[in-house]
């Protein structure tokens, strides 16, 4: 039996297509959902183009109703993984998938972690701070935003003429190349357990 994995994101999804990519022809897991918060989410055409049903939600429904836990539970989902999401996941939700829910973050956690700290504005610290690497933080999602148990890091070094862009672009080449790898391991994991 495959495991099956739901996808949560808020923009763009170029981690999520990546995820979508790797195992798309996979025998030991499938995307079947991707869920978001931003009904202009470009991450809802990545989803369809990949023939992935999607599903789009408000606050008051993943805040103050069971409707998202129960449309994974009916799914019979695995894992849930966040690819650049950005609300605080809810009591119910963990509860429904004790350390079944990961995400991935554009630094060296415990460093430019917590909330409001995401895509630019991470790169941003990291350049303010003169920092000599950065990277990317695999980890398990808890209460708390990037508080969760570390699973992964990668890290590369930042050059004295590397600027917001080549960090960026340096950030998302590691989460392309490690998400994905990660996310499989911990299924084959799932698998003999």
């Amino acid at each position: 039996m495959k495991k099956r994995i739901a996808i949560f994101a808020s923009g763009s999804g170029s981690n999520a297509q990546k995820i979508m990519e790797h195992f798309k022809r996979n025998d030991d897991a499938e995307v079947v959902l991707v869920l978001t918060n931003n009904p202009d989410a470009y991450v809802l055409q990545r989803a369809d183009n990949f023939e992935v049903p999607s599903h789009i939600f408000d606050r008051h429904e993943f805040y103050e109703t069971s409707r998202v836990v129960t449309l994974l539970r009916n799914l019979e989902v695995d894992l849930v993984v966040l690819a650049g999401f950005l609300w605080l996941v809810p009591q119910n939700l963990l509860k429904a998938f004790p350390n079944k829910i990961i995400n991935i973050h554009p630094s060296l956690l415990p460093k430019y972690g917590g909330k409001g700290m995401y895509g630019e504005r991470v790169h941003k610290a990291v350049l303010a701070a003169a920092e000599a690497e950065s990277g990317i933080t695999i980890h398990l999602v808890n209460d708390k935003f990037d508080e969760g148990e570390i699973i992964h890091q990668s890290k590369f070094k930042i050059e004295a003429d590397d600027d917001l862009e080549m960090i960026k672009f340096k950030v998302q080449q590691l989460e392309h190349l490690h998400f994905p790898k990660v996310i499989e391991g911990l299924v084959k994991k799932m698998k003999v357990s």
